[in-house]
């Protein structure tokens, strides 16, 4: 028998596949992604990292001031502990009196702001009448009050005018004896006649007022603002700027009846 010789099976070759680099560049970064984990620094880490930078605090000094480091010796404080504490100390307390001196010039910045808007409001005004209406707008839009009245003491024959003037001989000024007899704003809850005087049939409405007193030589009379909160005025409030403000209002006032005369 003769012998067959097996012949060997060449194997067929597929065809390689050449990935755009694109493709390629983008498998790789997905094998290299790995996901993102927190690592907690333990303390043993930290202070190597210090020991092998002893230079840090000096170049973070300000990290100092949050620190708390006890003294070896127990009780016993150094001198430059203690120094570290007093500047500390000194530190916060300069910071809290400057966020009250920047509170302080908002403030005054709003009282100077308030003033302008009423200065415009008095030399817009050409009539006493208009001095009322202007008054009204002005503390009410830019003061927050809630309730205005000028009670000036004179007679006067105009009709439009009644809710303004009040003859010197009326019983209605005898509930501000005080005001007329110190020369000075009060501040606080009026009592009920009060309020009767000077905001008619508002006078429930009005939980809290200043009553300011003009005493001028050509004009004499009352300046109130009222308000529903009963908080808005009270008897703790300055009165250097209400003083000012009927100041410039009694100013604007005497001017205006110098000329009807």
């Amino acid at each position: 028998m003769s012998e067959e010789l097996e012949q060997p099976v060449k194997k067929t070759r597929k065809p390689r596949v050449v990935k755009p680099k694109e493709t390629v560049e983008k498998v790789v970064k997905q094998k290299k992604a790995k996901p993102e984990t927190i690592v907690e620094i333990s303390a043993q880490q930290v202070s190597d990292y210090l020991k092998s930078h002893p230079d840090f605090f000096i170049e973070n000094v300000h990290l100092l001031e949050h620190l708390s480091i006890p003294h070896p010796s127990g009780v016993a404080v150094s001198l430059i502990s203690k120094q570290l504490e007093l500047f500390r100390s000194r530190s916060q307390e300069m910071e809290n009196q400057l966020l009250e001196l920047i509170e302080i010039a908002r403030g005054n910045d709003t009282a100077m702001n308030r003033m302008h808007q009423l200065n415009l409001a008095l030399h817009d005004a050409q009539t006493i009448e208009e001095v009322v209406t202007n008054l009204h707008i002005v503390l009410t839009e830019y003061f927050l009050t809630d309730f205005v009245a000028i009670r000036l003491i004179q007679t006067d024959s105009s009709a439009n005018l009644d809710n303004v003037f009040i003859a010197p001989d009326s019983k209605d000024l005898k509930p501000f004896d005080n005001e007329f007899r110190t020369g000075r704003p009060t501040c606080g809850k009026l009592t009920l006649t009060q309020a009767r005087v000077l905001f008619g049939f508002q006078a429930n409405e009005v939980k809290s007022c200043a009553i300011i007193p003009m005493l001028f030589t050509d004009l004499e009379g009352l300046l109130a603002i009222g308000s529903r909160d009963e908080n808005r005025f009270h008897a703790s409030m300055g009165h250097l700027f209400l003083t000012q403000m009927s100041e410039v209002i009694a100013t604007r006032l005497i001017t205006l009846l110098q000329q009807e005369k």
